[in-house]
């Protein structure tokens, strides 16, 4: 996933580690030849409208709300229909709320006459004071989160590792972010809760415990799943 670090030049570009402290507690309890965090891809001012979070400064959401007021006061005045024009008027309100597109909590029909139109605030935005810029790994994981990402775990061998997607994923399609041929041949997925795992102490601890679930396709994944996906080659 994309983070843009609007107005933040010092943030560098690039592939960034999500350094999330429960992979580190895994990693001490399950034996692997490497950890792997999930990872976020920080991107500049200009790719603005293809990330999936902004981070920025005060003085920086500022400015992207000005630019969605200026918009919609450009829009309004080259006399959209009705329906957008509805639309418009109730996001100028929130916005001038200090909320952004995405908190604006417009209703179905009212996203539907904007979704033409590609917001600057249309995606999270995570405001960071000068204080928080002392901990980068911690303000990426909650741009990570805010734009509604989670990660699920798999354990032992390789690697422990960290597999980021969106929420509300489905065990079948966790899968193919690992590899197409485990989604292919999705047989089940073998489920440990992360607050099992570590309370056990690991994950042959977690399974003698009776804590290991079997879920079928239509499983909604949980932010720090440990899974094990069984599969036909």
């Amino acid at each position: 996933m994309k983070i843009c670090a609007f107005g933040l030049p010092a943030l560098p570009r690039g592939k960034h580690n999500l350094k999330d402290p429960r992979l580190d507690a895994a990693d001490r309890l399950v034996e692997a030849k490497k950890k792997t965090y999930a990872q976020a891809d920080v991107v500049g001012d200009d790719e603005l409208v293809e990330a999936d979070a902004v981070l920025t400064t005060p003085d920086g959401f500022l400015e992207l709300t000005f630019r969605d007021l200026d918009f919609i006061e450009t829009r309004l005045g080259r006399g959209p229909a009705d329906d957008e024009k509805a639309a418009l008027l109730a996001l100028k309100a929130r916005l001038e709320a200090d909320q952004t597109v995405h908190t604006a909590g417009l209703t179905p029909p009212q996203v539907a006459a904007l979704a033409i139109h590609s917001f600057a605030t249309r995606r999270p935005v995570v405001v960071a004071t000068p204080e928080e810029w002392t901990a980068p790994d911690a303000l990426l994981l909650r741009a990570f989160r805010e734009a509604g990402y989670i990660s699920f775990l798999t354990v032992g061998g390789k690697e422990n590792r960290a597999w980021p997607i969106p929420a509300g994923l489905t065990a079948w399609e966790a899968a193919g972010t690992i590899h197409t041929d485990i989604q292919k041949g999705f047989i089940r997925a073998e489920i440990i809760a992360y607050a099992d795992f570590i309370a056990a102490g690991g994950e042959t601890q977690a399974k003698r415990a009776g804590k290991q679930r079997l879920e079928l396709k239509s499983y909604v994944m949980q932010d720090y799943d440990l899974v094990n996906f069984r599969f036909n080659k």
